[in-house]
């Protein structure tokens, strides 16, 4: 059960099914999400804009097929630094936000200091952009790539 200071303590059932249908059907028509949470459309839409207010939800997005858009390959890279200071830190993470091939990158506590989702072409495409793009990021000693050969869940959230 969430805690008090838990932002999704204010939420209550009906919050939490909106969520879950809008997170995996964003473009639902309010009439078909209010039938389906038991609200009228009015009540319904005043918790939707409620929950965008108060960022439960960030936004609405298409889902992209990558393989229509020559981006089927996954790949995991493991990223160690030389230098993990916050100056050191910030310049790394402002590089990773050019990057149009990186889909995801967490700072990880462990091993090595960041992992990232990386989408290409095909193998040859990725080899390219981890010589020319990822091991030139500012800081980098060392990487590991952990090729993905079928995604098995692929859900935000």
């Amino acid at each position: 059960m969430p805690s008090n200071s838990d932002p999704s303590s204010r939420l209550d059932q009906h919050d939490f099914e909106i969520l879950k249908i809008l997170g995996s059907e964003g473009r639902i028509p309010v009439t078909e999400l209010s039938a389906r949470v038991g609200l009228s459309k009015t009540p319904c839409q005043v918790r939707m804009k409620r929950l965008i207010a108060d960022r439960f939800i960030l936004g609405f997005k298409a889902i992209l097929d990558p393989a229509k858009l020559g981006a089927e390959q996954v790949v995991f890279v493991e990223v160690k630094l030389k230098d993990t200071t916050e100056a050191a830190l910030r310049e790394f993470n402002g590089a990773i936000q050019k990057v149009a091939e990186i889909e995801q990158c967490h700072m990880i506590a462990g091993a090595f200091d960041y992992l990232i989702k990386l989408r290409t072409k095909d193998m040859r495409s990725y080899r390219e952009v981890l010589g020319h793009i990822v091991s030139n990021l500012p800081h980098v000693e060392s990487t590991s790539t952990h090729v993905s050969m079928q995604s098995v869940k692929d859900e935000t959230f």
